[in-house]
């Protein structure tokens, strides 16, 4: 059954992992990020991924490298001991999605993309830590994932939670440990109904493909990732009913 996507997600533009700026001490998906999102009126988009204990940890990337001083995959730590690391450029710690949606607490729209390293092998796990953490959450949210299997398992134990399948061209020159058959089938948007998906997030670059348009004639919301100027926004406006967006400040309503 799909679960109509709250109207917010529709409105304010979605900052991509949180309204981050490096240069300004917010790191993507800290906690800066988030408040000076919430604080700015955008809509926020963050990513999940699994702690070695079963907690979902926001945090993008599989490996340490990039976003902190430790290295190796996130998945090898602890929450404790993820939350102990902190964010090159910050002094704030990879927080969990409980302390995420504490600090959000329903001011703002919260899209959540939960990450899959496993590309499709024991999703559960994710998935039931992302209900768990939801349960009685107030406010408007919405699951994503590019693997519509994890978004499959949200709908059989979450199915109240709107839900959508991140998408794009699945281009064989880009780095998808992915089957060119299974990248024919992602690139094809085959699983809107399966998922009971109520919105995709496209690949801005992407947009004009004939699926996209047939999906949108359907009623599906139209979302695209990643605006980073104001000319990509109103060329990608042209065709989606919303953008998430970095690197620049995205007009909000009003």
């Amino acid at each position: 059954m799909k679960i109509d996507l709250p109207e917010a997600f529709l409105t304010a533009p979605i900052a991509h992992r949180a309204y981050h700026d490096l240069a300004s001490g917010r790191p993507e998906n800290s906690a800066s990020a988030i408040l000076a999102a919430v604080e700015a009126g955008y809509g926020i988009e963050i990513d999940l991924q699994l702690s070695r204990d079963g907690a979902a940890m926001v945090f993008h990337d599989y490996e340490l490298d990039r976003l902190t001083g430790a290295s190796g995959p996130i998945g090898a730590l602890t929450a404790a001991e993820a939350g102990a690391l902190t964010l090159t450029g910050s002094e704030d710690p990879v927080p969990t999605l409980p302390e995420v949606l504490d600090m959000v607490a329903g001011r703002v729209p919260l899209r959540i993309e939960t990450k899959d390293p496993s590309q499709g092998a024991g999703v559960e796990p994710m998935e039931a830590a992302v209900a768990r953490a939801l349960e009685g959450y107030e406010g408007p949210v919405a699951v994503m994932s590019f693997n519509p299997d994890s978004v499959a398992e949200m709908a059989r134990i979450a199915p109240d939670v709107p839900r959508g399948l991140t998408t794009c061209a699945f281009d064989p020159d880009e780095d998808w440990p992915l089957s060119e058959e299974i990248r024919a089938h992602l690139r094809a948007i085959q699983d809107v109904d399966r998922v009971g998906a109520s919105f995709i997030s496209h690949h801005h670059t992407d947009l004009d493909r004939p699926r996209v348009a047939e999906l949108k004639d359907q009623g599906l919301a139209i979302l695209c990732w990643t605006i980073r100027s104001p000319e990509e926004e109103a060329a990608a406006r042209r065709i989606v009913h919303n953008v998430t967006f970095e690197g620049y400040a995205a007009d909000t309503p009003g």
